[in-house]
C-alpha cells in the first residue's frame, strides 16, 4: 500500500448505501468488511509512522535536534492529512480491491 498515492479526500462524503451493501446483500456485513480493512489500513499507516520517527530518536542530547525536532514535526503533519483509514477502506471497497471470503460456522 503506498501512502503517497491514496486518492480518497479528507473530507466527509455520503455514500450509497445500497451500492455498498449490493456486493454482499447486507449492510451489516459490508459494514464489519470495510470496518476490519480500516483496521488493516491503520496498523499500516501506524507502522509506517512508527517507523520514521524511530530514525528521529537519539541517544544523547545534541544541536541538532531543534532541527530534528522540525523535520519530526514535518512527518507528523504529514500523516495527519492522510485521510481516515475508514474513507480509504470505503473506496477500496467501492472499486472492488478489497478481497474477502465467507466461511461457515455451522
Amino acid at each position: 500500500m503506498n501512502l503517497k498515492e491514496l486518492n480518497a479526500p479528507a473530507t466527509t462524503i455520503t455514500f450509497n448505501r445500497e451500492e455498498i451493501e449490493s456486493k454482499v446483500g447486507s449492510i451489516y456485513e459490508a459494514i464489519v468488511i470495510i470496518g476490519k480493512r480500516a483496521e488493516q489500513i491503520n496498523t499500516i499507516i501506524k507502522n509506517d509512522l512508527n517507523q520514521k520517527l524511530d530514525e528521529f530518536a537519539s541517544s544523547g542530547d545534541s544541536l541538532d535536534e531543534v532541527f530534528e525536532n522540525r523535520e519530526q514535526i514535518e512527518v507528523s503533519k504529514y500523516y495527519e492529512k492522510l485521510p481516515k483509514p475508514t474513507l480509504i477502506a470505503i473506496r477500496e471497497w467501492l472499486n472492488n480491491e478489497v478481497y474477502f471470503r465467507k466461511t461457515d460456522l455451522q
